[in-house]
Formats: C-alpha cells, structure tokens, sequence
C-alpha cells in the first residue's frame, strides 16, 4: 500500500498508511492559516487544492483564487512532489497534519521542531 513517509534524506521516521491529506500552518510573522490538500501516488505527493485566509508578506492571493467561507481557494499546477521538503524549526512553529478532519500537529509523529534539525521531508512510499 502507497502511503505518507516523514524523515530526512530517505530515512523514515514515521510511516502514514493514507491516500490524502492536508498539510497545515500559521504564517511566521501574518499568523495567517494556510492549507494545502494533497493525494498521495507513486509518482509522489500530489497538490490538489490551496487555501489561505488572507494577505500578507510574501503570501499574495493568486489571481484566479476564489473567496469561499472566509479562505481563498486557489489551485497549482505542479508535478507530484518527491520530496516535499518543509523547514520545521522552534521559532516558527509546527505544521499540522489533518488526516480525515482530524488536525495534529506533525510532532506526534516525529517530535518537536529543533534548530539543529530545521527540514523535515514528506514522500509517498510503501507502507506496511
């Protein structure tokens, strides 16, 4: 089965048995809530759709978003991603992992955020 790896340069520290999910965050400075829905294939992860809840540095709203409940959903054309590869660090906080509508932080899986360990990778991989 195709499902979510978590590590660093090919070394898993957590395996996910799931097809999709959303990757979730709080802009550094904007505090603005940012989401992305991916699926999970072989090939690599997959950006469905984006959503953000509004303007700031460095997060302009694409052109062709549309405003629904309050976020501006907006979609990219990208090639699966394998790795996708995310700076974790204390100052910033944690990404979220929402898994069926159930939203945790990625330190469930992996621990805190450490300056001496800023990235952390997402691939899709077998699991089982």
């Amino acid at each position: 089965m195709i499902g979510l790896c978590l590590g660093l340069a090919g070394v898993v520290w957590a395996q996910l048995p799931i097809s999709q999910f959303t990757l979730a965050w709080d802009h550094t400075i904007e505090k603005i809530r940012w989401e992305e829905d991916y699926r999970v294939t072989k090939q690599g992860l997959v950006l469905k759709e984006a959503r953000i809840r509004g303007n700031g540095a460095g997060m302009e709203v694409p052109e062709d978003a549309r405003l629904e409940n309050g976020s501006w959903h907006y979609q990219r054309q990208l090639p699966p991603l394998q790795p996708l590869r995310l700076g974790r660090t204390p100052e910033a906080g944690d990404y979220q992992l929402c898994i069926n509508g159930a939203c945790n932080f990625m330190s469930r899986w992996v621990g805190i955020p450490t300056n001496s360990q800023p990235f952390i990778q997402m691939w899709s991989c077998e699991t089982g």
